[in-house]
């Protein structure tokens, strides 16, 4: 299904991908990646892609749970929070794979608007529609 993007950005990495540096073309963010002990690398001060997509996921359901709250005519309660949690490892049919869970925090909703919340979001956040096809998503609600 083609997307007509209303906006883009750029980054380059360099070095040795996860033990090198990126950094976004505008000058905004500039990181050293360090590849983390578990996957044989020293860890240490430093992002890895699983910790900008942890970033960047929790970021933007949040926001696509506030368009999915306006769509079924409810509201985010304040204090929302949403935790993701990326995981990498090795496949069962080769290569490598991630894993996404999402703990979603929203004071005194209740369970049922908060489930349907949830699926509404999913179908709304380009990082759900992004990996929907290849990661399960364990999504928890708390209220």
């Amino acid at each position: 299904m083609p997307t007509e993007a209303k906006y883009k950005t750029t980054a380059t990495a360099s070095g040795g991908g996860r033990d090198g540096r990126t950094t976004l073309a505008d000058g905004t963010l500039d990181l050293q990646l360090v590849v983390p002990k578990e996957l044989g690398g020293p860890g240490g001060d430093g992002a890895n892609p699983e910790k900008l997509f942890a970033l960047g996921y929790s970021a933007c359901f949040l926001g696509a749970m506030r368009v999915a709250a306006g769509q079924l005519k409810t509201k985010v309660p304040d204090g929302s929070t949403v935790t993701a949690t990326i995981g990498i490892g090795p496949r069962s049919e080769g290569g490598f794979g991630i894993t996404a869970e999402l703990d979603v925090y929203l004071p005194g909703m209740p369970q049922d608007e908060a489930a349907k919340l949830m699926e509404v979001t999913h179908g709304i956040c380009p990082y759900s529609n992004a990996i929907k096809a290849s990661v399960d998503v364990k999504t928890t609600t708390r209220g």
